[in-house]
């Protein structure tokens, strides 16, 4: 028994054939109209948290703008920057949005640094927000002529960021300021606590000094358990703070040493 041909009929095939090729020369012909159009002119550009004019972009078609590549040469230019945004708004605006990193700390080599998560430096604004920050010391060892803009990435730098982290993290230490964060060795790395207002008797401070607070020696390593465990002995009542010299969080018991002259 012969096997029956399936013949398609030619109009099944021309038919959409046609038609796709109908809708490409329709899209090619919009796009051009879009991209030679003066009604797409850009008009006004609008800079969000910067004073870089993009005067140099008036007049050119929003169609035709490579929006990437404008926004990878104003990143390459703005060292605090995290990323730099350009938005079309139609028919013929352009917003530019400079959006700018987040300092978790500062960096103490020869000039501040201020430092974000990620690990990438960039030039402090001195506003009394980053003068409150946590400041990194132990660094001017590890990484020489630091530039703005440039993402480091060291074990000892890491430490620290993960232990602002966790300490911003840990709800036990929120009445708590982390003053400062010395990684010069990752063995015996620690950190100056501040104690909160409350918990100091100002009467009794020790002169010429502005604030009271002690140290944690916490080494590397479980960086999150071992400030869970600051957290719960800071937590405990009758507990005279303004006489800790060190909490030390190495070993499997932690150990406070008094000063003895508070």
């Amino acid at each position: 028994m012969k096997k029956k041909k399936f013949k398609l009929p030619l109009a099944a095939i021309f038919i959409p054939v046609i038609i796709l090729l109908a809708i490409s020369l329709l899209l090619g012909y919009i796009w051009k109209v879009l991209t030679t159009s003066d009604f797409f002119s850009v008009k006004q550009v609008f800079v969000r948290n910067s004073a870089e004019s993009f005067e140099y972009l008036k007049g050119r078609n929003m169609f035709d703008l490579e929006l990437n590549n404008e926004s990878a040469k104003a990143l390459s230019h703005c060292p605090d920057c995290h990323r730099v945004r350009f938005l079309r708004i139609l028919p013929n605006y352009l917003i530019v949005d400079f959006v700018k990193r987040q300092p978790v700390a500062l960096v103490k080599f020869y000039k501040n640094y201020a430092v974000d998560q990620q690990g990438v430096f960039f030039n402090p604004t001195g506003s009394e927000e980053e003068a409150a920050l946590p400041v990194i010391y132990g660094l001017e060892t590890k990484i020489f002529g630091p530039k703005p803009g440039v993402k480091y990435n060291r074990p000892e730098l890491d430490l620290a960021l993960n232990i602002i982290k966790d300490f911003k993290a840990n709800r036990a230490l929120r009445t708590f300021t982390l003053k400062r964060i010395d990684v010069s060795s990752l063995q015996s790395a620690g950190l100056f606590v501040l104690l909160p207002k409350q918990a100091v008797d100002y009467t009794k401070r020790i002169p010429q000094v502005e604030w009271l607070g002690f140290e944690v020696r916490i080494g590397e390593g479980n960086i999150k358990q071992k400030l869970m465990i600051l957290g719960g002995l800071l937590m405990q009542p009758d507990k005279e703070w303004v006489n800790i010299k060190y909490i030390d969080l190495r070993f499997n018991e932690p150990v406070i040493k008094l000063d003895n002259k508070n």
